[in-house]
């Protein structure tokens, strides 16, 4: 199979607007892919004498796929992975000089892994299940299930929802683990100077550690009561609000939400964000939330006073990367 530069091999990051965290708990889930990140599979100039990269970079991903052939071959030898992949092939192109092409940076919740695991399913599997918005509940959740296992060499362990969405490419709502589909966000209901935008940390995150601090949390009932009568409650009303369109419970409720992680998910926010958390909070200008596990990476912001929000954030020597502007 010959590497093409076409739009079909591009495959985005991802953001998880609500539901880290209470998805272990088969709460809801919002996810958008998102396009300003992106990878394709592509060959080192070992090979492709006219391509031009960042050679260090190419043969880092080259080595890193290289480990995970290791951990895709006993997947596929001992029958946990059900699908025609064309291992002998993607060993070939390995030793070419294949590696992903990537924007997406690692450990910041964008979905790193899950863009170069739509990729290779993409680029080497037969017979596979298409994309797109026409894919049935059926065939999420078998693609769901094949992307879990390979994405946990990654993680250790994935719900696989990151490359599904970096393959569907469409946003998803995940209402159980067993009930997922895509849907549309009613943008033409979010007025005014409203956005939604992110916010780098400037550091890295590993998401295995804090999930395990999560659960660990959870094993105090008073700790998991908030979860379960208060946080997972209020992660699905946002959803809720925010597919149809109510943007001023919507609001109201990630208020409550985002007071609620200051509160109880502080070790998950990196410490020299708390202070800021907190005036968005008490000026009503912005609010934050994780995005993902949240320990370093991109933190999500919501706000109805962008041009206000990019002040603030600008004096602080911060860049807002806007996912999503009303158009007023």
């Amino acid at each position: 199979m010959e590497m093409e530069n076409n739009s079909s091999d591009i495959f985005y990051g991802k953001i998880i607007l609500f539901g880290e965290y209470g998805i272990i708990f088969d709460s809801m889930a919002l996810t958008i892919p998102f396009t300003h990140f992106h990878g394709e599979l592509s060959f080192d100039n070992t090979y492709n004498r006219y391509k031009y990269t960042d050679y260090d970079f190419a043969r880092n991903s080259n080595a890193q796929l290289e480990s995970f052939s290791v951990y895709l071959k006993k997947i596929l030898d001992e029958g946990q992975l059900e699908v025609d992949f064309d291992f002998n092939n993607f060993i070939r192109d390995l030793d070419k000089g294949l590696y992903f092409e990537s924007s997406i940076p690692q450990g910041f919740g964008l979905g790193s892994s899950g863009a170069l695991i739509a990729a290779l399913y993409n680029h080497y599997t037969a017979n596979k299940i298409q994309g797109g918005r026409s894919v049935t509940k059926a065939e999420t959740l078998e693609l769901k299930k094949i992307f879990s296992t390979m994405e946990s060499f990654f993680h250790g362990k994935s719900s696989g929802i990151d490359p599904l969405n970096s393959y569907i490419q469409f946003p998803l709502l995940i209402k159980s683990k067993t009930d997922i589909e895509t849907v549309g966000i009613p943008r033409n209901k979010i007025n005014g100077d409203s956005a939604i935008f992110l916010i780098n940390s400037g550091k890295p995150s590993k998401t295995e550690p804090l999930v395990n601090l999560f659960l660990e949390k959870c094993a105090d009932p008073g700790y998991s009561k908030v979860i379960t009568d208060e946080f997972i409650p209020l992660n699905n009303a946002c959803i809720q609000n925010l597919i149809d369109g109510d943007m001023e419970p919507f609001f109201n409720n990630l208020s409550r939400l985002s007071a609620l992680q200051h509160e109880y998910f502080q070790p998950m926010i990196p410490t020299s964000f708390l202070p800021i958390w907190k005036e968005g909070l008490d000026t009503g200008t912005f609010n934050l939330k994780l995005c993902g596990s949240g320990g370093g990476g991109y933190l999500l912001g919501f706000t109805k006073n962008l041009t206000q929000t990019q002040e603030y954030f600008h004096a602080k020597d911060m860049e807002v990367v806007t996912v999503y502007k009303s158009a007023r």
